[in-house]
């Protein structure tokens, strides 16, 4: 057991049915019905393939996409083959999640035999909205539907989702609830690693902070600026308009309408007191980029034009910010500095990725737009640590205990595991 929690080494496993949670949430093509990305797969296939070898008869259970995310909202078929390859035996797939259908699959596995369920986020109480409206607890997910059809052909159910681990939904927690649990060697992988490496980072220690998923963000800043963890700050994408904006600063009129437009006006204010407690510490772009008749034009913050709409840092900006990783003993970076996906504006980005892979010290990137950055400029093998959650892992660098976290201590303590 590590930090109240129960591993897969607690548990015999030969002959049982487990219940698996992972996080294989991916870019999907449509089109194609492909995945445009393999790597949260990859991470949580060792703790499957785990699993199905011991001899248990091993049930997976992922989300793919949401009702916020609905470009994403997809099936999991594609992601049961590239599974299969990583594990290298068949996974089975079944368009159901806890249907007659699917029960009737789960009964009918074999020993060391593979499933994966359909997307659990078909189900309605698996729904982000659903989360953020009724805030039901851990007891109330453990009597909606996904758990009581499922939980009763199970004997152990294991979390593997650290991507996930914020999140407070019915398949994350309502499990743990009634069943004897662990967690996976992923989760447990960067549950440690992430433990161990804010308990004393190495100085100087450079927070990189970049995106437009921004709301976790500036309470993780708070915390991490106040417990001294965070020497200083990087900022950029849509975190370093938000403060250019709370210190008074033009950042063109597109830019602007797009905070207000996305409910993002209040975390303005939120950006004020931050910078009026920590402002030495926080590092705001210098200058901007922005596109113009099909070119990359740049400016300095205080002449910027009317109308634009800044897309990406500028030149010196991203100069500043490769000097300063260059210095640091340990980097954590989330999220991009601009729109990386697009040629034009990319190289604020490209910059500072790079950066991280030629410093000597100590690097971690979590989420996923982060690890598609890291791997679109040939730096994760360079890289210390790549996290597969964005979310969860700036939650959990907030100081917050982490919905799934509490819930698996939970079972820890009500059943035990087979080792004591």
């Amino acid at each position: 057991m590590k930090f109240g929690i129960n591993s897969l080494d607690d548990f015999d496993l030969k002959g049982k049915t487990v219940l698996c949670r992972v996080d294989m949430n991916q870019p999907v093509d449509r089109k194609t019905d492909t995945l445009t990305s393999t790597h949260r797969i990859k991470g949580c296939a060792p703790t499957i393939k785990e699993i199905s070898d011991a001899g248990a008869k091993t049930v997976v259970l992922c989300h793919q996409g949401s009702d916020i995310e609905y470009k994403n909202f997809y099936c999991t078929r594609p992601h049961a083959k590239v599974l299969s390859e990583f594990i290298g035996k068949e996974v089975q797939w079944i368009d159901d999640v806890c249907g007659p259908a699917a029960r009737q699959k789960i009964r009918d596995l074999k020993e060391g035999e593979v499933l994966l369920l359909d997307n659990v986020r078909f189900q309605a109480e698996e729904m982000t909205l659903f989360e953020m409206k009724l805030r039901l607890t851990h007891e109330q997910q453990a009597d909606t539907q996904v758990v009581r059809e499922l939980a009763p052909l199970a004997d152990l159910y294991v979390n593997d989702a650290f991507a996930a681990a914020h999140r407070d939904q019915p398949t994350l927690c309502g499990f743990e609830q009634v069943l004897p649990s662990a967690m996976g060697r992923l989760f447990e992988k960067e549950y440690v690693v992430i433990s161990e490496l804010m308990s004393a980072p190495q100085r100087p220690c450079v927070f990189v902070l970049g995106g437009a998923k921004i709301s976790d963000a500036f309470i993780m800043l708070d915390t991490v600026l106040g417990n001294g963890a965070a020497d200083k700050v990087l900022t950029g994408g849509l975190v370093g308009n938000i403060m250019l904006c709370a210190k008074g600063e033009n950042i063109g009129r597109r830019s602007y309408e797009f905070i207000i437009s996305s409910n993002y006006g209040e975390y303005i204010d939120t950006a004020k007191a931050l910078l009026d407690k920590y402002g030495d510490r926080i590092v705001v772009p210098c200058d901007l980029a922005y596109v113009e008749g099909g070119e990359r034009k740049e400016c300095m913050v205080g002449s910027v034009p009317e109308e634009i709409g800044a897309l990406d840092i500028g030149t010196q900006t991203a100069q500043m910010y490769c000097d300063a990783i260059a210095k640091a003993a340990t980097v954590f970076a989330n999220g991009p500095m601009g729109v990386f996906e697009e040629p034009l504006t990319e190289a604020g980005t490209k910059a500072v990725f790079e950066a991280m892979g030629e410093t000597s010290g100590y690097t971690v990137v979590g989420g996923g737009d982060s690890v598609t950055a890291a791997k679109k400029y040939g730096v994760t093998d360079k890289l210390g640590y790549v996290c597969t959650g964005g979310g969860a892992l700036i939650r959990f660098l907030t100081g917050e205990e982490l919905p799934v976290v509490k819930a698996l201590r939970y079972a820890a303590e009500k059943f035990g595991s087979d080792r004591r």
